[in-house]
């Protein structure tokens, strides 16, 4: 596994996980994503969303959080992920249920990686990895998928925060996923985007936007931590980087009527299936702990369609 000293690579570790270099690229002129102006979806009753939030391999513990709520039946109408997040929202979105993500999830082997291409931006393409959801969602784009899909990026230019709602799916997911400085930033209509996490880690004013009524937060991120003897330039600066990543998320998690946070702890420099099956199962506890409030909620809510809790935007 390569694994970048960079302290914005929580995402690495899954990427290396998810392409496949032994196909050659087999959707590689797409129509590129789009993030046009979002139109609130309405029903007769409560729409339930699920933020899926950035956190490289911790992203694993997603895929558990679906199988408790599949389990459970609780229904999810909206689908929003950054990063990791969007990589396994996308393909829920698409029709993967939780036995298909566990399974597809403990299949993927980190040496069938070859996207990398040395350059002054970047030692990753993303090539494969757009590839790799365009082929396991047929290439269908964000609103041929069965759940409204968007995946959150960030405009490197002027730092704006970007929910692609149309358009390919897989360069949505790439766009969203491009840690700088290891992923090459992603050029679409003119505009170069990478990681979401840089913005919006736990995209839930996004799913509030798109008409959700509930938002099921998921927070993998990485709490700041107390290291002793840790007095290092390295450690100093991911510390540091942790502290305004928990400022931006507390901010964003206040819409969120739900929150679910697995306890993972540290993560192995090499992921193997048994820890990948330790973040499924910290996913799937985490879900069903937080199941009595999300039944309280639907409860007290799910009978009749009341008014909508206006939520603080960015």
């Amino acid at each position: 596994m390569i694994r970048s000293p960079h302290p914005l690579c929580w995402l690495l570790p899954l990427v290396l996980l998810t392409a496949c270099a032994s196909d050659p690229i087999k959707f590689k002129n797409v129509t590129p994503p789009k993030a046009t102006p979002i139109q609130a979806l309405h029903a007769d009753r409560p729409l339930v969303a699920l933020a899926l939030g950035s956190g490289g391999e911790r992203g694993f513990s997603h895929v558990g959080v679906i199988k408790a709520l599949e389990a459970n039946n609780i229904q999810i109408d909206i689908v929003v992920g950054t990063s990791a997040g969007s990589m396994v929202g996308a393909l829920y979105a698409g029709g993967y249920r939780s036995r298909e993500l566990e399974q597809l999830a403990l299949q993927l082997d980190e040496s069938q990686i070859n996207d990398i291409s040395l350059g002054k931006r970047g030692y990753i393409r993303g090539e494969l990895l757009q590839d790799f959801i365009n082929r396991s969602l047929k290439n269908r784009s964000i609103e041929q998928l069965e759940k409204p899909f968007a995946a959150v990026s960030t405009e490197l230019a002027s730092g704006k925060a970007v929910a692609f709602n149309r358009g390919n799916t897989g360069m949505a997911v790439r766009a969203s996923s491009s840690i700088p400085g290891v992923f090459y930033p992603v050029q679409i209509d003119g505009i170069e985007y990478v990681d979401g996490d840089l913005k919006d880690p736990v995209p839930v004013s996004v799913a509030r936007k798109m008409g959700a009524d509930l938002v099921i937060a998921v927070d993998i991120s990485e709490q700041p931590k107390d290291t002793p003897g840790a007095s290092g330039i390295l450690d100093t600066l991911t510390q540091s980087i942790r502290i305004m990543r928990q400022s931006i998320i507390s901010s964003e998690l206040q819409n969120a009527q739900v929150v679910i946070r697995p306890m993972i702890g540290t993560t192995p420099d090499t992921i193997d299936a048994a820890t990948k099956q330790r973040l499924i199962k910290a996913g799937e506890d985490a879900a069903l702990a937080a199941l009595p409030r999300i039944r309280e909620w639907l409860q007290k809510n799910g009978h009749k369609k009341n008014d909508r809790v206006p939520f603080r935007s960015k």
